[in-house]
């Protein structure tokens, strides 16, 4: 059962969270000079790099100051961290040096996952452990798309597939290796699979930082252009469903205009985990929850859900309930169907 937190009179449940980006992409994509790139910027010199052993791993020998075993400092303040255990321990280790200024006081923490990895676990772990929950916030997932190898590894394979479809940015690498028609293509099948994630195309590794942080909400008063960017914009937002879908992964919205009871709307979501957890890929969004102020913010990763927090106001005057669905393999219909029967047999019950 989802658990509701509501914003504290005293403390922003959001506020001085440390943001957490995950830079994810199949094997070759780039990751590593994309990384290189962003640390070389000057609003980047506080930042703990986490980087998997397993992964291409490649920073700069320009910008290492002092290395050891496990932790190296770069020299424009950085501090990466190659992750040989558990991410929950090693997030854990890195903000309690932080606090006993044994480590840099870093801002922001930024993920590199390996060209094989799901990023689903890695979201999981930052969404439903306790103790990084006080201490740390997802920001965004960004995905490097090779314009090389793309089109053929999308067919191939399924982890660049959900790679795209869990992303909140998605950066195209390589583009001077590719036609524009090539390249035309390639952003088409992207939108297929993730209408709502925008798409960059990277020149020379290099991407506006502005495109890459500060996605995810920083507070519980967060103004509506934060929302909107969060929940991206995608094609499907004017009728509520999708325009164009995936063989295997479909990105769509539901909206319902009244306000929903809470235990409605958290009896959907447990039949939809039971069933077809793996299948949910990712969930997000605003609910009008009866009774409350402000929406709720749910988001969650497959079977597992961030505790939602109450925002302190609605960020606009729209408040209908705005749920972004990434599915494989569950249509729209379904998902839509579930929450009209169980709001049906809910509202038959007695108060």
């Amino acid at each position: 059962m989802l658990t509701q937190t509501s914003p504290g009179t005293t403390r922003d449940a959001l506020a001085g969270l440390i943001p957490v980006s995950i830079i994810t992409g199949f094997l070759g994509s780039g990751k590593t000079t994309l990384l290189n790139r962003l640390l070389k910027r000057p609003e980047m010199n506080r930042v703990a790099v986490i980087v998997n052993e397993l992964g291409e791993i490649g920073i700069d020998n320009d910008l290492v100051e002092v290395s050891s075993e496990q932790m190296m400092l770069l020299n424009n303040g950085c501090l990466c961290c190659v992750l040989r255990g558990d991410l929950q321990e090693t997030l854990r280790d890195l903000f309690i040096k932080r606090r006993n200024g044994e480590i840099i006081d870093f801002d922001r923490v930024v993920i590199e996952t390996t060209g094989l990895a799901d990023p689903a676990p890695v979201m999981q772990t930052l969404i439903t452990d306790a103790l990084l929950l006080e201490q740390y916030r997802l920001d965004c997932v960004v995905t490097l798309v090779d314009a090389v190898n793309a089109p053929g590894q999308l067919v191939q394979f399924t982890e660049p597939v959900k790679q795209v479809a869990l992303a909140d940015r998605l950066v195209v690498t390589k583009s001077d290796l590719v036609t524009e028609k090539q390249l035309a293509a390639l952003t088409a099948r992207l939108r297929e699979i993730n209408p709502r994630a925008p798409v960059k195309i990277a020149l020379n590794g290099e991407v506006e930082l502005s495109f890459l942080v500060d996605v995810g909400l920083r507070r519980a008063n967060a103004r509506l252009e934060e929302v909107e960017r969060w929940l991206g914009a995608g094609e499907d937002d004017e009728h509520g469903h999708a325009h164009r879908h995936d063989a295997t992964v479909q990105t769509f919205v539901l909206r319902f205009d009244q306000p929903l009871p809470w235990e409605a709307f958290t009896q959907c979501l447990e039949v939809l985990t039971a069933l077809r957890g793996p299948d949910l890929l990712r969930v997000k969004g605003l609910v009008n929850v009866a009774g409350k102020t402000g929406p709720l913010v749910v988001q969650g990763v497959q079977h597992l859900f961030h505790p939602p927090l109450e925002l302190t106001a609605w960020p606009g005057t729209d408040r209908t309930t705005r749920l972004v669905f990434v599915t494989r393999g569950i249509p729209r219909e379904t998902v839509a169907d579930l929450f009209k029967a169980i709001g049906a047999v809910t509202a038959g019950r007695p108060a």
